[in-house]
């Protein structure tokens, strides 16, 4: 009996727990980019800031490549004091945005940066091509992309390439995502999928299951029809249910909120209320 009864009261807090399951049992993280300027004004007491929100994980962006876009103060830092900082604020940091010409410039240097991070992924935040590009230069910067992929892994970090809108567009008939997608190598280079082109009417879900495996992570926005613009998790459009259930296929490593401070609190509660 006594036996019994432990057992019932086991199952009963693992049930409550399930209630409040993280999607997919993953850490909720945030990425960095849009907070950046209190970041560089107090590195520390933002991150412990992002702690108490109940975040566990963030997305950094390389200081290096983004010191003229609020991640100056940060340079002078080693990268173990960062990672150190990181860790001390009870957060992990596993991921990190790199600008195209940086990895192109300067790969084993960012490696080496990476790895004393911690990192196990490195995401190309855009090609930051015209937006006159035709598919001939997308497929140039792709193949580009793949030669990056074959070092990193090599050096046992997984490269990843990040959307905007720009990929959700068509040249000669042709969606620049899904060209890209055909002229990666699957294994190289994993995809972070951008759910805010929703706004454009292209559902994360859609690409998650349209090609399974490929992707790493993604980044969390919600939108608003009515007010045309970015709005906190669970507040907009997306079928958030629906997204996470094809994020298993699409095999989601990680996923980031990236939004302003003012948004981050009810995503995170959205998210850790939500069981997927």
């Amino acid at each position: 009996m006594l036996n019994r009864r432990r057992f019932l009261a086991a199952a009963g807090i693992g049930a409550a727990a399930a209630l409040h399951a993280d999607p997919l049992g993953l850490p909720i993280g945030c990425q960095t980019y849009p907070v950046r300027d209190v970041l560089g004004q107090d590195f520390p007491g933002t991150l412990r800031r992002l702690r108490a929100i109940g975040y566990r994980n963030i997305e950094m962006c390389s200081p290096p490549g983004y010191a003229n876009a609020g991640y100056g103060p940060l340079v002078n830092l080693k990268p173990a004091e960062i990672r150190d900082a990181i860790h001390a604020a009870g957060l992990g940091c596993e991921s990190c945005h790199y600008q195209f010409a940086e990895l192109k410039n300067s790969l084993e240097d960012r490696i080496a940066y990476a790895k004393e991070l911690g990192l196990k992924q490195m995401v190309v935040s855009t090609f930051g091509l015209p937006a006159a590009a035709t598919l001939a230069e997308w497929s140039r910067a792709a193949d580009e992309l793949n030669g990056i992929g074959e070092r990193t892994a090599r050096a046992g970090l997984q490269l990843g390439f990040h959307n905007h809108n720009f990929e959700f567009k068509e040249i000669d008939g042709v969606l620049v995502y899904d060209h890209l997608m055909n002229r990666l190598d699957p294994k190289l280079v994993k995809m972070q999928f951008q759910v805010s082109v929703i706004s454009l009417g292209y559902e994360a879900a859609t690409y998650l299951n349209k090609y399974p495996g490929r992707f790493l992570s993604l980044h969390l926005q919600d939108w608003s029809p009515a007010e045309k613009k970015q709005v906190a998790v669970g507040q907009g459009m997306v079928d958030w249910p629906k997204l996470f259930a094809a994020a298993k296929a699409g095999g989601i490593r990680n996923y980031f909120v990236e939004l302003g401070m003012e948004a981050l609190q009810p995503s995170y509660d959205y998210l850790h209320a939500l069981t997927a």
